[in-house]
């Protein structure tokens, strides 16, 4: 080899390992789990074990497993998506909560939702722009007929909501992406003159609603919480008796394409990650279609956000309508929004079922290419609210205000088996199980380590291998449990 092209190949070498940093695989390097070790973290019913670490594993050679060996095959080197976070609402109602706790229950609380090391780590937020059914009250940011904004402020949310997000943003290192979302416009701008019961948003309001958006974010920007992003509406296509608006897709594909999306532009908020749809699973090809099948909205528009409540008709979850909107539209990201339990029971807060339905969404929505995961409420109080319509449900974690105590539901630790191991920036990789008792996930974090999902639905113990490129690690899910297991 010349001088000149060894020089060359030699910076070539040099730049590729500086840019990928400790542990990681450099280009055209393939991965190995040679001389790596497996450490286990585990929730598993009937046990002591929420996040526990229970184990290390070793890998020996294995070149070929058997048919009758359950297997958890992962390829590191078949990468997908890159995550964009895991988080939770901030409502209202869970800051109203979170307000009514002994000092150290809150400081308990924040520390374990967003602290890195202490808790699960969440780095999104949700909120809401003015009112939804999980406030006290239905109320608005402006006086009623004020089409200008004139009269425009949060002071609403100065009481419990912004300090509550500070608090997370806090606890979370300083930095937390927050997305918002309105549930209604005022009453006087839809056809049914009221924020509760659907209705639609009239035509000749349109403009001052788009300019509503860029008044609440920057009014938070400017009370210290930065805006990541925002969707156009909460469930645009259910007459809810709380606050509520009705868009079909076409209607939304019009308010992006003339109103919104410029709107933001404009007011030099065309960074900010829009989400159109953000409803269920049922309808979202059809919504993404419509909307994204116009490249003058498709251009405003970051991704698709969706909702997991499709069961209410009696269906399943609709994975494959996921999986088929990433097809068609792979520049656009899949965001999971709100999920949660509904029709509270307090005798029901420990049931098994609330973590295992998490478990399965989000294993499921990685899969499905999803980039991103928030939870609903991250705080509720011993009746599933408060909510001002009465739709009480359940949160991971709920606040007993009558002793002061916080009850962490199993779901809790189910989303953390996640949320504490995959950092954002981490990308989606290639794990697939031999059977069907046994659900799985898999990514590489920025730092190289592979983290690999094991959910094991069913009342039997499942002896397993973790399989890598020939190599392979002797591995057991409990009945009933998660287990995140980190290769390094």
């Amino acid at each position: 080899m010349k001088k000149s092209n060894l020089f060359l190949y030699a910076t070539m070498c040099g730049f590729f390992v500086v840019q990928q940093g400790f542990g990681q695989t450099k280009p055209g390097q393939k991965y190995t789990a040679a001389n790596k070790t497996v450490k286990v973290y585990t929730t598993a019913k009937n046990t002591d074990l929420k996040i526990s670490s229970t184990e290390s594993l070793s890998f020996t050679d294995k070149p070929q497993p058997g048919e009758t060996e359950v297997s958890i095959f992962v390829d590191p080197d078949k990468k997908f998506q890159t995550l964009v976070g895991i988080g939770g609402a901030l409502t209202d109602a869970s800051a109203e909560t979170f307000y009514k706790l002994p000092k150290d229950k809150q400081k308990e609380l924040m520390t374990a939702y967003f602290d890195k090391t202490k808790g699960i780590g969440y780095t999104m937020g949700r909120t809401h722009i003015q009112s939804s059914d999980f406030s006290s009250e239905s109320y608005s940011y402006i006086k009623e007929g004020d089409a200008e904004l004139k009269t425009f402020n949060v002071d609403h949310d100065k009481k419990y909501r912004i300090p509550f997000i500070k608090e997370a943003m806090k606890a979370a290192g300083g930095k937390l992406d927050i997305f918002v979302t309105p549930w209604s416009p005022p009453a006087f701008m839809k056809t049914n003159n009221d924020v509760l019961h659907g209705g639609k948003l009239k035509n000749q309001f349109a403009q001052s609603w788009a300019n509503f958006y860029v008044k609440f974010i920057n009014t938070y920007e400017k009370e210290g919480i930065p805006v990541w992003g925002l969707s156009v509406q909460n469930e645009p296509m259910a007459t809810q008796t709380w606050e509520s608006c009705l868009y079909t897709a076409d209607d939304e594909r019009v308010f992006i394409k003339k109103y919104l999306g410029p709107t933001l532009a404009k007011a030099g908020l065309g960074s900010k990650k829009l989400m159109a749809w953000d409803h269920n699973r049922d309808l979202m090809y059809q919504q993404a279609s419509t909307i994204l099948g116009d490249p003058e909205a498709a251009k405003y528009v970051w991704g698709i956000a969706f909702h997991w409540y499709e069961t209410w008709t009696g269906a399943g979850m609709n994975f494959e309508n996921e999986r088929r909107v990433h097809e068609a539209f792979p520049d656009k990201q899949l965001m999971f929004t709100e999920g949660c339990l509904e029709k509270f029971d307090y005798d029901k807060i420990k049931d098994w079922a609330l973590g295992e339905k998490y478990g399965y969404s989000m294993i499921n929505d990685f899969n499905a290419g999803t980039a991103g995961w928030t939870d609903w409420n991250i705080l509720l109080d011993e009746k599933g609210g408060p909510n001002h319509v009465g739709n009480y449900c359940f949160a991971p974690v709920h606040a007993d205000t009558r002793t002061g105590q916080l009850i962490y539901t199993n779901a809790f630790y189910y989303i953390g088996q996640i949320s504490k191991f995959v950092k954002p920036g981490a990308k989606r990789i290639i794990s697939s199980a031999s059977r069907d008792k046994l659900l799985t996930t898999a990514f590489q974090n920025p730092d190289g380590k592979v983290v690999v999902i094991v959910m094991n639905q069913s009342d039997d113990k499942v002896p397993y291998f973790l399989w890598i490129k020939g190599k392979a690690a002797k591995a057991e899910a409990l009945p009933h449990s998660m287990a995140t297991l980190i290769v390094e």
